[in-house]
């Protein structure tokens, strides 16, 4: 009720970005998780074929994120974020409709600049309109995002017991529900005249030493938040032998997040500096990947349903602590990037930083990947078991040691907004 109470409390812009958010989550997971599927066994493509169609889709994402942000500074984020929900609209819709790769292609591009778009706009809107509550508004955001990432995977699986084009098409009615919710309630704001050139806005930026400091500085946070998607359900899976088991994990990070992001938030805001925080919240993202070395490796089925629970319950602690972290860093990232730059460049700062991030899950993924490929090939168990979670464990706390060094250097913004009274 207390999440609800302060939801209540912010501006109409602010709640109906929180919707967005929600269905942006919930239209992106019910259709993406499922597209590889769809391109190999549906369509007969070869894997080639398959990771070209994906590999786009996150290229033209990753790479237009400087875009995107530059777009939302100039013109305004309003209509970055409306343009986008459009193009993802279109785009969505492609997958539905053709099965040509000419068309699939398209489908893909359109996707990943819709995402490139309204995710940096999205972000500098909120922290623009939410002024010295940005941490929770954020913390808000999170807890939005994170149920979006819940359901949109479990009303995609429903959806498929139909075919993939009943989920390309709902997915694709969510986005134009959205744009079309943006278009008419999302208010306005001027927008500053532009100084300067757009190159020269991303050579302030670019040339910001101590924001490209502390972007290269959380890696290791996106690395490891991205392990939701992939080690922390395999893990689940192989100790239980139970498929289902993967979506236990996004079951106990949305519960959590529901229970305890706002209060976390809170709690945390006046004490200490946003930089403490951040790396309290490193730390204990690293440590998440400790429980489950407990049961890595496990090559035996287990015996019976109490068994297969006492496997799981490693995993999940894993997987709450993850979140956790998360609840504690990430409302504190979201509210310091803006702070290394002018206000008129949030945007940009935002578009760096998310393609910085986008660079580094990339490459996280593929090293833990890596380390989960040299794990299977030592036989599932011994030394090379525990490789992917130690992996994880170390980029969590070399993260932190990076964020560490910055606060203490003085590296890091030392202004806060005033604090205000919030409503219990």
């Amino acid at each position: 009720m207390r999440t609800w109470h302060e939801i209540r409390g912010f501006p109409l812009a602010i709640r109906l970005l929180l919707v967005n958010q929600l269905g942006v989550n919930t239209g992106f997971y019910l259709l993406i998780p499922y597209l590889a599927t769809h391109l190999g066994d549906n369509l007969g493509m070869s894997a080639a074929v398959v990771g070209i169609v994906l590999g786009v889709r996150n290229l033209s994402q990753q790479g237009l994120f400087l875009i995107g942000g530059s777009a939302a500074d100039r013109l305004g984020a309003r209509g970055v974020i409306i343009a986008g929900c459009a193009i993802r609209t279109v785009g969505f819709a492609l997958f539905a409709l053709g099965d040509g790769l000419p068309v699939l292609l398209a489908a893909s591009v359109l996707s990943g600049v819709a995402g490139a778009l309204f995710n940096p706009a999205v972000r500098t809107y909120l922290a623009q309109e939410a002024g010295e509550r940005r941490a929770e508004a954020f913390a808000l955001f999170n807890v939005f995002a994170t149920t979006g990432a819940l359901v949109g995977p479990l009303l995609g699986s429903a959806l498929l017991l139909i075919d993939f084009r009943a989920s390309a098409l709902t997915a694709a009615g969510i986005f134009a529900l959205l744009t079309v919710a943006q278009a008419l309630v999302l208010p306005a704001r001027d927008v500053p005249p532009a100084t300067g050139s757009v190159t020269s806005d991303w050579r302030e930026a670019v040339g910001n030493r101590a924001f490209l400091a502390f972007a290269l500085a959380m890696v290791g946070m996106f690395t490891l938040e991205n392990q939701l998607y992939l080690l922390l359900p395999a893990g689940a899976r192989q100790a239980t032998g139970w498929d289902g088991a993967a979506g236990l994990v996004f079951l106990v990070g949305t519960a959590a997040g529901i229970a305890f992001q706002l209060r976390i938030t809170r709690a945390l805001k006046g004490r200490g500096t946003r930089g403490r925080w951040i790396v309290a919240g490193l730390v204990l993202m690293g440590l998440a990947f400790v429980p489950p070395m407990l049961v890595a490796g496990t090559d035996t089925p287990p015996h019976g349903a109490l068994d297969a629970t006492l496997r799981a319950l490693p995993v999940l602690l894993g997987a709450l602590l993850l979140h956790l972290g998360v609840m504690t860093a990430l409302p504190f990232v979201m509210e310091l990037i803006p702070a290394f730059g002018r206000q008129a460049l949030t945007g940009t700062y935002f578009g760096i930083f998310y393609a910085v991030s986008g660079i580094a899950a990339a490459s996280g993924n593929a090293a833990v990947g890596w380390a989960m490929d040299v794990a299977g090939r030592g036989g599932g168990g011994g030394a090379a078991a525990l490789l992917p979670w130690a992996c994880c464990l170390a980029a969590g706390l070399a993260s932190a040691a990076g964020v560490t060094w910055l606060h203490r250097n003085g590296t890091l913004p030392r202004t806060r907004p005033a604090p205000v009274a919030v409503a219990a």
